[in-house]
C-alpha cells in the first residue's frame, strides 16, 4: 500500500500539469501587468522623470572606468596620441583659413552674376530672349496643345495687366517661401520687405580677422532713410586651448547690426501700449503710454551683445543661436541659389531629402519581412490566422 501511495503522489496526470502551467502563466501576466502599470505611473511623474534625466545628464561624457585600469605605461602612450591630436586641430584650423581664402576669390567671381541677377529684379537691366530662353526638364515638358495653350493664357493675363517692373517682391517671396526665415516675418515687415531689391555678402579682406558681413540692399521708402542694411558675423577658426578637442570648424564668435534710421512714426520694432493705473491711496485712475519691442523681422539688425566675459543668460543664448544659423544659411543657401528658393525649386529638394530617409525605412522593413520568409523555421501561420476571404471552404 505504502508503494501504492507514492506513486500515486510522484505521478501527475498530464492534464494537471497544464492546468499549473496555466495558472502559473496567468500569475507571471498579471505581475506584468501591474509592472508595466507602474512604470506607466512613474513615467507621468515630473518629478521622477526630471530626477531621471538629471542622472542620465551626469553620465554624459563620465569616464568608463576602461582608461583608469590601463596599465601606466599605456597611459603615457594614449597622452601622446592626445598631443597628436591637437597638433591636427591646428592644422585643421589652417585648412579652414585657406577654404575661407578661396571663397573670398571665388566670391569675387560670382558677383558679376549676382549683380546682374539685382539688374533684372529691379529693372534696371531688361534680359534678351537668348538669355530667357529656358529647356524644361523632361517632368516640365509641355505638349504642344498644352503650350499653346499656356501661350493664350499668358496673353490674356498680360493684356490685363499693366507690364510689371523687374521680378516685383522677388525677396520678399523667396523669404515667405523658407520656413527658417518666414517664422522671423510679420505681416507689418512685408510692406518694407517689398523694397528689398538684393543681398550681398562681404568678406573680410586677406590678413583681416576671419568674418563676412550681410548687406540687405533698399530701395527709397517711407519707412527709413538707410539705403543698405548691414549685419557682420565675426569668426573664429583656431581650437580653445581649454578644450582643443571641440574644434569643428570655423565658429561665429559675435555679430553686429547697424542702427536703422527710422521714419518719424514707421519704427515697426517698437509699438506703444496704454495701461491704467490706480493710486493706492487717492483711488484715482490715470493712463500711462509706454513703448515696448514689437516682434519684427528687422529685429535682426539689433542682435544682444556678447560680454566680454562671454557668460549670457539662456534666453540671450537661444536668441544668438537662431540668429547665428540665420546668418550662416542666408551666406551659404539664400544668397547663391536665391532664384531656386523664389520658385521654391530648392525648397522641393529638401523635401527629397526627408522622403529618401522615409523611402530607406520602408527598405528596411521590407528587408525584415524577406528576411522572416527566407526562414526556415518561419511558419506564417503561428504568427496570424489568415483573414476570412483566404480560409478554404
Amino acid at each position: 500500500m505504502a508503494d501504492l501511495d507514492n506513486k500515486d503522489q510522484t505521478e501527475i496526470d498530464p492534464a494537471d500539469m497544464e492546468d499549473v502551467e496555466e495558472v502559473e502563466e496567468e500569475e507571471t501576466g498579471e505581475d506584468n501587468s501591474k509592472a508595466r502599470q507602474l512604470t506607466m505611473q512613474m513615467m507621468q511623474n515630473p518629478q521622477i522623470l526630471a530626477a531621471l534625466q538629471e542622472r542620465l545628464d551626469g553620465l554624459v561624457g563620465s569616464p568608463s572606468g576602461y582608461m583608469e585600469s590601463l596599465p601606466k605605461v599605456v597611459k603615457r602612450r594614449v597622452n601622446a596620441l592626445k598631443n597628436l591630436q591637437v597638433k591636427c586641430a591646428h592644422i585643421e584650423a589652417k585648412f579652414y583659413e585657406e577654404v575661407h581664402e578661396l571663397e573670398r576669390k571665388y566670391a569675387a567671381l560670382y558677383q558679376p552674376l549676382f549683380d546682374k541677377r539685382s539688374e533684372i529684379v529691379r529693372a534696371a537691366y531688361e534680359p534678351t530672349d537668348e538669355e530667357c530662353e529656358w529647356k524644361p526638364d523632361e517632368e516640365e515638358e509641355l505638349t504642344e496643345e498644352m503650350k499653346e495653350k499656356a501661350k493664350v493664357e499668358e496673353e490674356k493675363k498680360d493684356e490685363e495687366k499693366e507690364d510689371p517692373k523687374g521680378i516685383p517682391e522677388f525677396w520678399l517671396t523667396v523669404f515667405k517661401n523658407v520656413d527658417l526665415l518666414s517664422e522671423m516675418l510679420q505681416e507689418h515687415d512685408e510692406p518694407i520687405l517689398k523694397h528689398l531689391q538684393d543681398i550681398k555678402v562681404k568678406f573680410s579682406d586677406a590678413g583681416q580677422p576671419m568674418s563676412f558681413t550681410l548687406e540687405f540692399h533698399f530701395e527709397p521708402n517711407d519707412f527709413f532713410t538707410n539705403t543698405v542694411l548691414t549685419k557682420t558675423y565675426k569668426m573664429r577658426s583656431e581650437p580653445d586651448e581649454s578644450d582643443p578637442f571641440s574644434f569643428d570648424g570655423p565658429e561665429i564668435m559675435g555679430c553686429t547690426g547697424c542702427t536703422i534710421e527710422w521714419n518719424k512714426g514707421k519704427n515697426i520694432t517698437l509699438k506703444t501700449i496704454k495701461k491704467k493705473q490706480k493710486h493706492k491711496g487717492r483711488g484715482t485712475v490715470r493712463t500711462v503710454t509706454k513703448t515696448v519691442p514689437n516682434d519684427s523681422f528687422f529685429n535682426f539688425f539689433s542682435p544682444p551683445e556678447v560680454p566680454e566675459s562671454g557668460e549670457m543668460d539662456e534666453d540671450s543664448e537661444a536668441v544668438l543661436a537662431a540668429d547665428f544659423e540665420i546668418g550662416h544659411f542666408i551666406r551659404e543657401r539664400i544668397v547663391p541659389r536665391a532664384v531656386l528658393y523664389f520658385t521654391g525649386e530648392a525648397i522641393e529638394d529638401d523635401d527629397d531629402d526627408y522622403d529618401e530617409e522615409g523611402e530607406e525605412a520602408d527598405d528596411e522593413e521590407g528587408e525584415e519581412e524577406a528576411d522572416e520568409e527566407n526562414d526556415p523555421d518561419y511558419e506564417p501561420k503561428k504568427d496570424a490566422n489568415p483573414p476570412e476571404e483566404c480560409k478554404q471552404q
